[in-house]
């Protein structure tokens, strides 16, 4: 009997350390435990209506009572709810047919298979709240950084710690290329998102996201964290490049230069952190002609046709600039396209002088298969100059096609131009 006591005792000791280290409130635990031991009463009595339960996980205890109605001797008809005249004055000698008769129950002398029960039964319970406390805590952190610390590292992702032992998962398509992990070392990155799938929450952290650059940004700009600099827009290639439209409302403070710092003092630690990921910042504006533009910086543009319903923008720049405005692998007109949210399709602009008559593409069927010809039109350049004047690499990938297949062409539409010239020179 001893041994069965302890064990209650040691339940509800139990239950006192998870409230501890959980941080799950007090009255939220004691409804725990006290549902934990009506839903054994109820089974073993078929209803616990007429039970009183009351848990003081502080002293370790538990305290049962069970109400019953006192009848004549003989006529208790149902054992649960009613007792008998001679049973009930022997718990209190002067009860009378017609009260209530209320009697303290030992828990542990209901059987070690109710004590199993009532274990199992709060070890559900428990790992219930600490789901839903883990969802919940994490659930309302969704955007903000947090430094964990690697524990193990698989091809498609990494399993970190946070300092309550939770585990975080960084899948390998949400950290920088140049990302390498050892066991121990304190990684941060933002929460991206939290599943709750079948009740078992995960989280999981990115590096890429553009709200990792944000955050490290109001970390390490005071002005930016105190709302004194705005965030307008922020685009990223991760690893490689990233472009933010900043702004402020007090014409005291530069805003592209408070982000910088003295010689790129300030951003040097967003730089380093990923892992030497190029940050242009510029100023953000309602004017989408200029905001392109800047964003095409260090490129300078000659002019820009705007098609707005599209959000569709044509840039024409000279032909020294044409290579400035793509950038290296196409990454400066695409993290400008992402930041403008406009289209960027970039001309090379026609020299004084420069003849001026076109010829259509379809002219060309004759040197030039028809599906390549299609898929060049596709990008709405269907005369061969227009094609000349565009970007070679945005040929390559925005018409999906191969680069000796796009030398060909532009070899043949070249040819073409030549021709036309020599003629008229002879």
């Amino acid at each position: 009997m001893a041994k069965k006591k302890q064990d209650i005792i040691s339940l509800i000791d139990t239950f006192s350390e998870f409230k501890e280290t959980k941080n799950i409130d007090r009255t939220t635990m004691v409804g725990v435990l006290e549902e934990s031991f009506r839903n054994v009463i109820a089974k073993i009595y078929g209803s616990d209506d007429n039970f009183t339960v009351i848990v003081n996980p502080d002293k370790g205890d538990c305290e049962i009572y069970r109400n019953r109605e006192v009848v004549a001797d003989g006529e208790v008809t149902d054992p649960n709810k009613q007792i008998s005249l001679s049973e009930a004055r022997e718990i209190e000698p002067d009860y009378e047919v017609g009260e209530e008769a209320t009697e303290t129950l030992d828990f542990a002398k209901f059987g070690r298979r109710a004590i199993l029960t009532l274990r199992q039964t709060l070890a559900s319970k428990i790992l219930e709240l600490e789901h839903d406390s883990l969802y919940n805590k994490y659930k309302e952190r969704e955007g903000q950084i947090i430094a964990a610390e690697v524990y193990q590292t698989w091809k498609n992702e990494t399993l970190l710690i946070d300092d309550e032992g939770n585990e975080l998962l960084l899948p390998k398509s949400q950290q920088i290329p140049r990302d390498f992990f050892h066991k121990g070392d304190t990684v941060r990155a933002v929460i991206d998102r939290v599943d709750n799938t079948n009740g078992n929450p995960k989280i999981y952290l990115s590096r890429t996201a553009p709200a990792f650059l944000q955050r490290l940004l109001e970390t390490e700009i005071p002005e930016i964290a105190e709302g004194l600099i705005q965030l307008r827009r922020i685009a990223r290639i991760p690893g490689e490049r990233a472009k933010i439209a900043v702004e402020s409302y007090d014409d005291r403070i530069d805003p592209v230069g408070a982000c910088v710092g003295v010689k790129g003092s300030r951003i040097h630690n967003i730089v380093r952190e990923m892992h030497n990921e190029n940050i242009d910042v510029i100023n953000y504006t309602n004017n989408i002609r200029l905001f392109i533009q800047r964003a095409l910086n260090p490129a300078t543009v000659s002019s820009i046709v705007l098609n707005e319903e599209e959000r569709k923008a044509e840039v024409f720049l000279r032909p020294e600039e044409v290579s400035l405005a793509i950038g290296k692998n196409g990454t400066n007109i695409k993290l400008a396209s992402m930041l403008t949210e406009y289209t960027i399709d970039v001309f090379r602009e026609v020299a004084d002088g420069e003849e001026t008559e076109d010829v259509s593409l379809d002219e060309f069927k004759d040197e030039i298969d028809e599906w390549v010809i299609e898929a060049i039109k596709s990008l709405g350049f269907d005369t061969a100059k227009k094609v000349l004047g565009a970007p070679r690499d945005m040929l390559i990938e925005r018409a999906d096609l191969e680069e000796d297949t796009v030398d060909e062409l532009l070899a043949v539409l070249r040819a073409e131009f030549e021709e036309e010239e020599e003629a008229s020179q002879s």
